[in-house]
């Protein structure tokens, strides 16, 4: 099982800092085998490059806007379908929707992808987490956790096929 969890954000605009700081978390615990953690920050091209290789999952941690309960914790799967199929290749821009435009653009296609994020409480120019969203790292980190290991069984049953 290959999964890459990818930390996106700008850690100068304050809560788009989140998924650099739960990829810093995570530093610290004992991923298993076949599980790359990287800090992306706005690097987005280089994350569409990566994910040019053969991954069996993608756990994407980002900000989510603000909307919605600052540091609320959200896990969502993307569809594949409804994703990446608008615009072509962005070397600027760090949105999911146009790293998954820039990875069909180079001729990838996108592994199971799910993203945990927390609703930003603000995003101004600022160095630092707001306390809401500080106090959502270590349940993200957790959330990540977990769902890397609910992936690698996923895995393993595909791998394996019917039970004879």
């Amino acid at each position: 099982m290959r999964v890459l969890i990818a930390g996106v954000g700008n850690i100068f605009l304050e809560d788009d800092g989140f998924g650099p700081e739960v990829v810093r978390a995570l530093q610290h615990e004992n991923l298993p085998t076949g599980v790359r953690l990287v800090d992306y920050g706005i690097r987005g091209v280089h994350l569409a490059y990566d994910l040019l290789e053969s991954w069996d999952a993608l756990v994407l941690i980002d900000a989510l806007p603000v909307t919605g309960v600052p540091g609320k914790l959200a896990i969502i799967e993307v569809d594949p379908e409804s994703e990446g199929s608008q615009g072509g290749f962005d070397a600027h821009s760090m949105h999911p929707s146009s790293v998954f435009a820039s990875l069909q653009a180079l001729g990838g296609a996108l592994p199971r992808t799910f993203v945990v994020g927390a609703h930003a409480k603000s995003v101004g120019d600022r160095i630092g987490l707001s306390a809401e969203m500080r106090d959502s790292v270590g349940q993200a980190a957790s959330a990540v956790m977990a769902l890397v290991r609910s992936i690698d069984v996923d895995c393993d049953a595909t791998t394996l096929g019917p039970e004879v």
